[in-house]
């Protein structure tokens, strides 16, 4: 028996919330768009995920209105820059559970200081928006070859569109 792709049976903010962003590969593809990705080459490539499941899942972002589209280019509304908490959330949770090394730091960019798992600079004491963050490698990076790969070796600021 195959499995339902929905939560129609729960009554849930959780169950409503997975409905968007709960199938795999999608907050992979969120990440990415705040990473700066914005070209479905580049998604494909750095995420290295079927042609088919991606233009789903891309599909479904964009009628979800996480992510609309402007010419080519796929960003980020919104809505999606919301799921920022999430993502970073979860990303800092495998860090302290499931890992022993973090893959991207991100800092302030207005005073250097790494940010906590709770979004808040230790620096200055600021909630730090995403847009006031740079990505960082981390000790627990893979170095892969792929050319989005490449460009977030270096500091990238979130949200800055990545051009291969």
């Amino acid at each position: 028996m195959a499995l339902g792709k929905d939560y129609a049976a729960q009554d849930c903010s959780l169950a409503r919330a997975l409905e968007v962003v709960g199938e795999r590969w999608t907050l992979l593809i969120v990440r990415d768009a705040m990473y700066g990705v914005r070209r479905f080459s580049d998604f494909l490539v750095h995420l290295d995920i079927p042609r088919a499941v991606l233009s789903a899942r891309l599909q479904a972002l964009l009628e979800a209105g996480v992510l609309a589209k402007d010419g080519h280019d796929y960003v980020l509304t919104g809505r999606g820059r919301d799921l920022w908490p999430v993502v970073h959330g979860l990303a800092r949770w495998s860090e302290e559970h499931l890992s022993a090394e973090p893959c991207r730091l991100f800092v302030h960019v207005g005073c250097g200081g790494r940010v906590r798992p709770d979004g808040t600079c230790p620096s200055c004491g600021t909630v730090v928006p995403m847009e006031d963050l740079e990505i960082h490698a981390g000790p627990g990076v893979r170095h892969r070859d792929d050319p989005v790969s490449q460009v977030l070796r270096s500091p990238h600021r979130l949200l800055e569109p990545i051009r291969i």
